[in-house]
């Protein structure tokens, strides 16, 4: 098997063999390449120490990132390299991260603590591939397995349960069973871990193209840090819309959208508050009355639990608001919705109605089609550079002083005003004629002020 390892890893990883130390290009790094992928990074492990590490790498830049735990990172020609000494952990008393941990001697005893076999892999030009735990036959057989005790390598670090459900939505893999059912046995752990970190897993979750599948399986664990989860599982909705429960329905509309992070993050939230909104009426049809604003307030609560930056949490809980808006492939429409809100939520709420309405009964998807027609408008607006914000106007706030307005806040509300007449389409975006509506506005404000 051809493992290709780039010049700037081989330097760091030669340089040590030239040492006299056993070292290998492990992990990640080597489960992608098996795969056929690009790594992003690459790991090296060593049986050099720490200080040794350093020494041979004096002349290079040398961040020392967890020196206490075996770790620096060496750069080399503008890249870094995790260098960690060969190591055995100590006992982890948080879940999360070893209290001590005690350097070994043997290859084989640091792949023993690592988390999956498929990433308990190490190479090196000289010794080939080493794989002591059958990561390369999982890898084969597209399954995620525990190194040794699943439920020992949970209780170490049970961040390790959302890793095995990220890779398993990355790399079309299936968890191994006794893998799974330990998973699902340690998840209280997870209260352990911190919403930051949880956050980033369950967004590489979501990005992954069989995040369906996980949110189905592991809907319980989700149900840790999204209370609601365990409310939306099974429940029916009883409406000709719908042919799925809410937590299908969820799982679904996440798959069908495109994997932008804010779009997939909206639609797993979009409807968490339909639980709590179920109305039936006379003839038995369910309803979800005010489903969206529940929505938005719940996702807010999640975010407390989870943060992450205020774009993406807004945008997100923007996107469930308006997840329900009625949306047409009106040229004025468009130019409306782009003049209230601009052009990337647009096209991402156009996303998610799409996603939801692909996750509904067939009959209805003549909404789809709609929603496509309104995507197609919104490139072309776009494409052909048509006035939707201020700063696509023909004229700006210089023009419009020197048609005698004082600098200041009026200057702002007639270019604005200018702008909605532009949307409706009540006045060309020239200059000339922009100047002509914007000395009617003067006019007009001057004969009503006397």
């Amino acid at each position: 098997m051809n493992i290709i390892i780039p010049e700037f890893a081989l330097i760091v990883l030669h340089r040590l063999m030239e040492s006299g130390f056993e070292s290998y290009i492990v992990g990640g790094c080597v489960r992608d390449s098996v795969l056929g992928q690009s790594p992003k990074d690459y790991d090296i492990t060593t049986s050099a120490r720490p200080e040794e590490v350093v020494g041979i790498f004096e002349s290079f830049t040398v961040i020392e990132t967890g020196l206490k735990h075996g770790t620096v990172t060496v750069m080399s020609a503008g890249s870094p390299v995790e260098v960690t000494t060969f190591r055995t952990d100590g006992d982890y008393l948080d879940n999360r991260r070893p209290s001590s941990v005690r350097f070994c001697g043997t290859l084989r005893e640091d792949l023993s603590r690592r988390d999956f076999t498929c990433n308990a892999i190490a190479y090196s030009p000289q010794s080939g591939i080493i794989d002591y735990f059958g990561g390369l036959s999982d890898i084969e057989n597209k399954i995620i397995r525990a190194v040794g005790n699943p439920r020992r390598r949970f209780e170490e670090d049970s961040l390790r349960i959302l890793r095995a459900m990220r890779f398993s939505s990355r790399l079309g893999f299936e968890i191994d069973r006794q893998t799974s059912d330990d998973m699902h046995l340690c998840r209280s752990l997870l209260s352990n871990i911190s919403g930051e970190r949880i956050f980033a897993e369950l967004s590489g979750i979501l990005m992954g193209e069989n995040a369906r599948e996980i949110i189905l399986q592991y809907h319980d664990i989700l149900s840790e840090f999204i209370p609601s989860f365990s409310d939306m599982a099974g429940f029916r909705q009883n409406n000709p819309y719908h042919i799925y429960d809410v937590l299908t329905h969820t799982a679904v509309a996440v798959e069908r959208a495109e994997p932008r992070l804010c779009v997939r993050l909206a639609a797993l939230l979009h409807d968490v508050g339909k639980p709590a909104c179920y109305f039936e009426d006379a003839d038995g049809v369910g309803h979800f009355y005010g489903h969206a604003e529940e929505s938005v307030q719940i996702a807010r609560e999640v975010f407390r639990r989870l943060p992450t930056d205020n774009f993406t949490k807004e945008r997100v809980i923007k996107l469930i608001k308006y997840h329900d808006a009625p949306i047409s492939p009106d040229h004025k429409q468009i130019k409306r919705m782009l003049l209230r809100h601009g052009e990337e939520f647009v096209s991402d709420l156009i996303e998610l109605e799409k996603a939801d309405a692909l996750a509904q009964s067939p009959e209805y998807h003549e909404r789809i089609d709609r929603l496509r027609e309104c995507g197609a408008m919104l490139r072309e607006i776009v494409e052909q550079n048509e006035c939707f914000s201020l700063r696509r106007l023909a004229i700006g706030g210089r023009d419009v002083i020197s048609l005698g307005v004082p600098s200041g806040k009026r200057v702002g509300e007639i270019l604005t005003a200018l702008l909605s007449m532009v949307v409706e389409e009540k006045v060309s975006n020239t200059p000339d004629k922009l100047r002509e509506a914007a000395i009617g506005l003067i006019e007009a404000e001057e004969q009503s002020d006397g």
